[in-house]
């Protein structure tokens, strides 16, 4: 770091020449292919697109600019690096960070492979001088700006770049103060290099399998594919590190894994590179979604039908334990998190969770997040088993276990919460209902079958591929019911299933679940099909006019658990579009 004094100011003839041997040069990043022909006009008029956006959104480079006149940055081609456009053909771009980055998803000619391209600002020589110099100024004068030491907020951020850009900058142009400053809170608030990536609604993972391996995402479209995106040797073992520092944990030699929550709910595990990795560190991080899916997502999605949906809601509203069976990723979290919206609002909720992933609209709603051990003494771990076992003692309506994996007494406890009249549910890897039998009742979990058979519901999710892409599909819905008295077996009776064909859903014609509530509430089997219609019609009237949001999805589900008839007739008038959009909090 250069002695600065107050008189200092950056000019390109001093900088000249230091940035082209700085090793943490942005250039080491990305991935370059060989070139492929891409039509010249083609690739004009993308840039033209991007550049004509970019200038409508630019902005003063803080808040509460403190520069007469503000510093807003002149946005040309030279504002990003569009090389990519030479070699690859742009299929699509959405901005992640407007007016400073965008995601472009290309392929070549040669494989028509699809990947996914971050663009961001590109920096000269003196750029990036600057921005190098300017990074080691803030990394210490940010680490104890806020009297914490713990990662600086966006207003001391802000706060202190004000101050050391008028001190040190203030002769640096404005659009160059824009691409550094992008760059500075990129690495200082965001997560660096994939932070592009971290952004984007369509990427649920981000892995890095070792030092110089293209960072792989896996694309709600496309499924796994790379980027330009790669980290080597030593700067992959300083990210590894901080990402362990953002969650929380340490990190180090003789304790080289980690699996945390990252400070934005996304889930991350890590390993530091040496004797248990052949090539290097490596992370992986599933994207945290501010705003859960709502059961009309998932219909939008095909992951369930309109008649599925309306199954598993009246089914949440009479109390029925649910358990939702899957391999990694196939969306057995997102589903039961959707299906929570049909509890009723005032019931009493609590959830139990390893890493906090469910996102619940109750008030009256108790989130409990399991702690490891601390100390030398290994002293302070308070389990899922701890938690649940508190939990019953809570007297909650509803319990929401986040997965059972391999503790026998998770799995015990929960089934004995089920049985003694609490409504669960939970997630569980299994790719079938014979799996997922086998598993439960044999070792290491060995819960007993008379247990098994209390659970009313299994949903069982799948990965699969449609027309070219990977989606998430229900497999199918099973209830488990016990056999004849004095049969010491379980039977697994089908109520949808999938039919790859056609991507359709079936429904059988029983179900022990719609027997058994009609029984319970003294009603007739017309009546159990007008409180499945009057749902499917909701449903219906939602999916079709495109009212899928969380604040609407919740008003319409609350509503309805209060007035039903009401809601109902708003969607037969077709008013209920319009009472959700002047409807308040």
């Amino acid at each position: 770091m250069s002695d600065k004094g107050s008189e200092f100011s950056y000019n390109r003839e001093t900088a000249g020449g230091k940035a082209e041997d700085d090793p943490s040069q942005e250039s080491t990043d990305r991935v370059a292919d060989a070139p492929t022909e891409v039509s010249g006009q083609e690739s004009a008029s993308l840039i033209d697109d991007v550049l004509s956006e970019a200038r409508t959104h630019t902005r003063p480079l803080f808040p509460d600019d403190p520069f007469d006149p503000v510093r807003e940055p002149e946005i040309d081609e030279t504002f990003f690096e569009f090389d990519y456009l030479e070699t690859h053909h742009q299929r699509d771009w959405s901005w992640v960070n407007r007016p400073y980055a965008y995601l472009a998803t290309v392929s070549d000619e040669a494989t028509d492979e699809p990947r996914l391209w971050v663009v961001e600002p590109a920096l000269d020589q003196f750029e990036a001088y600057v921005r190098d110099d300017l990074k080691q100024t803030f990394r210490s004068e940010l680490m104890y700006a806020d009297g914490t030491g713990d990662q600086p907020s966006h207003a001391v951020f802000d706060s202190e770049a004000k101050r050391i850009v008028q001190e040190y900058a203030a002769s640096v142009s404005s659009t160059s103060l824009h691409k550094i400053l992008y760059y500075l809170r990129r690495d200082f608030i965001g997560y660096g290099q994939i932070d592009p990536l971290m952004r984007s609604p369509m990427v649920e993972d981000i892995s890095c399998s070792g030092e110089e391996v293209p960072i792989h995402v896996y694309h709600g479209e496309f499924g796994n594919i790379p980027t330009n995106c790669r980290l080597d040797a030593g700067q992959l073992d300083s990210y590894v590190m901080r990402l362990a520092q953002r969650a929380g944990k340490h990190l180090s030699v003789s304790n080289p894994l980690v699996d945390a929550s990252l400070p934005d709910g996304s889930r991350m595990q890590a390993t530091l590179g040496g004797d248990v990795t052949t090539r290097g560190s490596n992370f992986t991080i599933r994207n945290f979604t501010d705003t859960p899916f709502t059961p009309v997502d998932l219909i939008d999605s095909g992951t369930f039908s309109i008649e599925q949906m309306a199954f598993f809601w009246f089914s949440v509203q009479n109390n029925r334990s649910l358990l939702f069976a899957g391999a990694t990723g196939s969306g057995k979290t997102t589903s039961m998190n959707s299906m929570s919206f049909f509890i009723p609002p005032q019931s009493k909720i609590v959830s139990i969770e390893d890493t906090p992933e469910l996102s619940l609209p109750h008030d009256n709603w108790i989130q409990s997040v399991s702690r490891e051990a601390t100390g030398d003494q290994g002293r302070g771990e308070v389990s899922m088993y701890n938690l649940l076992e508190a939990s019953l003692r809570q007297r909650p309506e509803y319990l929401l276990v986040g997965e059972i994996r391999a503790d026998p007494r998770v799995a015990s406890t929960f089934f004995q919460a089920i049985s003694t009249g609490h409504t669960a549910y939970t997630t569980f890897h299994a790719n079938s209902v014979r799996g997922l039998l086998s598993r439960l009742q044999n070792k290491p979990l060995t819960v007993p079958r008379q247990m098994i058979a209390e659970l009313d519901l299994v949903s069982i999710q799948k990965q699969v591929r449609v027309d070219g892409k990977n989606v998430r599909r229900n497999s199918e819905v099973v209830e488990i019911i016990p056999r004849d008295e004095g049969q010491d077996a379980l039977q697994a009776r089908t109520v949808f299933d999938r039919d790859p064909a056609t991507d359709s859903y079936n429904r059988a014609q029983t179900s022990q679940t719609i027997d058994d509530v009609r029984e319970e509430r003294g009603w007739t089997t017309g009546q159990v099909e007008t409180e499945l219609d009057r749902r499917r019609e909701i449903l219906e009237y939602l999916h079709t006019n495109g009212i899928s949001g969380y604040d609407e999805v919740v008003k319409t589900t609350t509503m309805f658990a209060r007035q039903p008839d009401t809601v109902v007739d708003l969607v037969r008038d077709d008013e209920l579009a319009s009472v959700l959009a002047g409807s308040g909090d």
